[in-house]
């Protein structure tokens, strides 16, 4: 196994492989605005939700690599501590990428990439039209985590309203996670997209409670067939079914189709002799 010292490696390089292995991370475009009333508009893939009450979002406008140097949006929320994160879908990213580019201070992304501003209710910086959802937000702290460059800076921001386009809603009226087809960043100059054709449902066992793996059969634990993923899905039901198991490796076969139908418990009717 490789292992890495970040300190044993150059900046740009443990950037890389940073960003390369954690992924996909969602992308928050940034809207900031100076005392002066200028406009920036920039994306950011350092940005999660960290609560939900109250309603908290991070972002991390770090210090340029190469010359430690910060970004105007950092410095537009020095001056003005509010902001509106859109998200981001296939349909703009390439606009996205174009308002990342370092243009001259005072230069509003928002005209260079051609994406639409639009009076946000609460903050100052103005939404992005073409965002399906947004969020306007108020800075509770910036937190700077160094002044080496790559050194990162945590806003710290609560939502106060949000915006969502409702050709994004399903008929119960919440967000179909497959119609926003939202997109993600990777390493290097890689993108995800999430939409219909590649996401997918790993039910959660909040209100049951999975046998565990540990309770598995020996039959199937030592199958040699079965994934780590098949495994997790024997193991994800609250009750063991009586009887005993084939160790046969066309049952297990048989089985394992049944779970890459989400099956679980037709695998394991085959499974019982």
């Amino acid at each position: 196994m490789k292992t890495i010292i970040p300190s044993d490696i150059p900046p740009m390089q443990l950037q890389q492989v940073m960003q390369t292995a954690i992924a996909p991370r969602p992308i928050a475009l940034a809207s900031t605005i100076n005392t002066e009333e200028e406009v920036n508009l920039s994306p950011f893939s350092f940005f999660n939700m960290f609560s939900t009450v109250p309603p908290v979002v991070i972002i991390s406008p770090s210090r340029r690599v190469r010359d430690s140097t910060t970004k105007h949006t950092l410095e537009n929320l020095k001056e003005v501590p509010e902001l509106v994160i859109g998200n981001v879908n296939f349909d703009m990213v390439q606009q996205v990428s174009l308002a990342s580019t370092e243009y001259e201070d005072g230069v509003n992304e928002f005209i260079k990439s051609g994406l639409t501003m639009k009076s946000a209710d609460i903050v100052k910086p103005p939404l992005i039209a073409e965002s399906p959802v947004n969020f306007e937000c108020k800075v509770l702290e910036i937190k700077s985590l160094g002044n080496l460059g790559g050194s990162g800076n945590l806003v710290i921001a609560e939502i106060v309203k949000i915006h969502i386009n409702e050709k994004y809603l399903d008929e119960a009226g919440n967000l179909d996670q497959k119609q926003l087809d939202l997109v993600a960043r990777l390493g290097g100059n890689f993108y995800s997209r999430n939409n219909g054709n590649n996401i997918f449902e790993v039910p959660k066992p909040l209100v049951t409670k999975g046998i565990g793996y540990d309770q598995l059969p020996a039959e199937i634990k030592q199958s040699g067939i079965f994934t780590g993923n098949d495994l997790g899905m024997l193991a994800n039901i609250e009750i063991l079914p009586v009887g005993n198991f084939s160790s046969e490796k066309d049952v297990h076969l048989l089985a394992q189709n049944f779970l890459r139908n989400n099956d679980v418990g037709k695998a394991w009717n085959a499974l019982k002799i």
